[in-house]
């Protein structure tokens, strides 16, 4: 998320690498693919922090061990592009996109007709959850005992983030359009975000939120996923879902059981970000859902 790419208390928005058994993404057998796999996304796929870089530019903060690493180091698919981008929106599916350390050219670009398999996280920067939870956190500091950042966005009857969601939807409907026309064989995934926060942040010194703030930012991050599951229906193509896997493994759970990290991390990632298990779940999830040809 583009407000949440750097490790300042001051923007922090949305875990040890110990994983239960029945989560770990397990090597599938090492027959090779013919296709080519193709990542697209924002940095919940680039995973920012997380181990050695991958690529360039620098700016996108690309993981090595990002979800999409994980799932072609077990899928085997004859070539790999990676091209998932720390802020990227979905404008930045189609042009390219300036970092704070140089240019990723439009990420759709690496999309062929070769391609067997894309996979993509999108959506969480056009709503602008990085602003909203930055905005969350600073009210909690100035006003503990009160509701502080919910009213800025709803009011009058109207929910600006919502409106944002609905807004995104016939975008994402022509970006995945786009996909299909320039990939027409390929298995298309639109992978969802993981619900980052328990549904009581009492006590919870990884995120200092008032409850009901706390309440509204998971009813957003489940309206952003619900759109992105109508949409990748819609088109014909699959969703996978990261939140239902990941609901005891929040914000506020030990460092051990973690996979979003918080304020301040205890792990290599950046604040309110899947750590290491984070994506070592999220590539499971794709692994599962993904059509072999």
């Amino acid at each position: 998320m583009r407000s949440l790419e750097v490790r300042s208390a001051a923007v922090v928005a949305i875990g040890a690498l110990a994983l239960l058994s029945s989560c770990a993404v397990q090597p599938l057998a090492t027959a090779v693919h013919s296709g080519t796999y193709v990542a697209l996304g924002d940095s919940y796929a680039a995973g920012p922090g997380i181990t050695a870089p991958a690529g360039g530019p620098p700016g996108c903060a690309r993981s090595s061990r990002d979800y999409p690493s994980l799932v072609d180091s077990r899928a085997g698919y004859a070539t790999f592009r990676d091209v998932t981008c720390s802020g990227a929106t979905v404008a930045d599916l189609t042009t390219a996109q300036t970092t704070g350390a140089g240019i990723n050219p439009p990420q759709l670009n690496a999309v062929a007709r070769d391609t067997g398999l894309v996979t993509l996280t999108i959506g969480a920067n056009d709503v602008g959850f990085g602003e909203v939870v930055a905005r969350c956190l600073s009210g909690a500091r100035a006003d503990p005992g009160g509701s502080a950042c919910r009213p800025d966005f709803v009011h009058d009857g109207h929910d600006e983030l919502a409106a944002r969601i609905g807004a995104l939807a016939p975008e994402l409907d022509r970006a995945l359009a786009e996909i299909r026309r320039r990939a027409p064989d390929a298995s298309v995934l639109v992978v969802g975000y993981p619900r980052p926060l328990p549904s009581v942040v009492d006590g919870c010194d990884e995120a200092p939120l008032h409850p009901g703030d706390a309440a509204y930012l998971n009813a957003t991050v489940d309206a952003l996923n619900t759109m992105l599951e109508q949409r990748a229906e819609a088109a014909g193509d699959r969703y996978v879902d990261t939140a239902s896997s990941s609901a005891d493994h929040d914000i506020c759970r030990s460092p051990d059981l973690r996979w979003v990290e918080g304020s301040v991390p205890d792990s290599d990632a950046v604040p309110f970000h899947p750590n290491a298990a984070g994506m070592e779940n999220t590539a499971g999830q794709v692994l599962s859902a993904r059509i072999v040809p």
